[in-house]
């Protein structure tokens, strides 16, 4: 490599962190660049360049007359973003893919990168994880599960960070607002896998809108995160949550300071309520607040008020 530095001669996969495994004595710091390759994002999918980032910031979206709505949202939703499982036309076979893949990240991946002691406990542990995707962390419960103590449990999950299973999101927090909540959130990287990991199939997830707004959240977070890897926007994810329980999903802090907030709703419907987090973070970031969203299952966009607006959720990729 040294005597050639034509970049792309070498690459270095796998699914884990490989800056993370013990056994890799040399960083090969400057000579390589790490890319993160997240599941395909719908936009990818769907072979259409993405912009809503972009039009999220300048307040420039638009209401989508062919909108993914409905059932049709809920099947998008459960498939997910691996093209392993996306190409499988049944949902058995697709799930049967993701419960393979689990039990490959969480017995082989898993013990290359650390010691874990109770190894045979993990699939129990990730199964709680699930339950708790898109709420707020709890290292004690975690780690009470499986009879490990707190730190125990904050390992475990930072290990499952470093095989791209989860994401924990970060408080957005300032000191104009004293009575923030400053935990973190817990998030499955893929809707597929949550999915099985919970052990749910469509014809629950569709009844059942509270069940299917918890994966819509963690859906939307991932989706998030893959359209800023392919945008030039230099962005930061957070959620945000105060004492009185006013919250908005998802912040986005540009590296200008600029704010915008997306709220999600598993609902065909929005009320002025659904906005309350979102006017909170508005008042506190004053002009540095750009826009906010509460991203909905619909084809209408509806304006409320200054900066802020109901958009459909295929926003994200139309």
């Amino acid at each position: 490599m040294d005597e050639d530095y034509r970049p792309g001669r070498f690459l270095l996969t796998g699914s884990a962190n490989v800056l993370t495994l013990p056994r890799v004595a040399d960083s090969l710091a400057g000579r390589m660049e790490t890319i993160r390759l997240l599941p395909l994002a719908r936009a990818e999918i769907a072979g259409k360049p993405p912009t809503f980032l972009e039009r999220l910031f300048t307040g420039k979206l638009r209401g989508d007359r062919k909108a993914v709505i409905g059932d049709d949202l809920v099947r998008l939703v459960l498939l997910g973003g691996f093209p392993e499982a996306v190409s499988r036309e049944s949902e058995r076979r697709r799930q049967d893919w993701a419960r393979s893949y689990l039990t490959s990240v969480l017995i082989r991946d898993l013990r290359d990168i650390a010691e874990i002691e109770k190894l045979t406990e993990l699939p129990k542990f990730v199964r709680l994880l699930a339950e708790h995707s898109g709420q707020l962390v709890n290292y004690s419960q975690f780690g009470s599960s499986i009879n490990v103590s707190y730190k125990t449990g904050q390992r475990y999950v930072a290990l499952l960070e470093q095989v791209f299973l989860v994401a924990t999101l970060q408080p957005w927090y300032t000191n104009a607002l004293k009575r923030i909540a400053k935990t973190p959130k817990l998030h499955f990287l893929d809707s597929g896998l949550l999915t099985t990991a919970r052990g749910l199939s469509f014809d629950r997830v569709k009844t059942d809108r509270d069940v299917f707004g918890t994966l819509l959240e963690s859906f939307v977070f991932s989706e998030v995160l893959k359209l800023m890897t392919g945008s030039d926007l230099r962005l930061t994810p957070y959620h945000f949550r105060d004492q009185q329980m006013r919250e908005v999903d998802i912040v986005l802090e540009r590296d200008d300071g600029m704010i915008v907030g997306i709220e999600i709703k598993a609902s065909a419907t929005v009320k002025s309520g659904d906005f309350g987090g979102l006017r909170t973070l508005a008042e506190v970031c004053k002009e540095q607040f750009a826009y906010g969203v509460v991203l909905y299952d619909s084809t209408d966009l509806v304006p409320f008020g200054d900066k802020l607006a109901a958009v459909p959720l295929s926003a994200l990729w139309s």
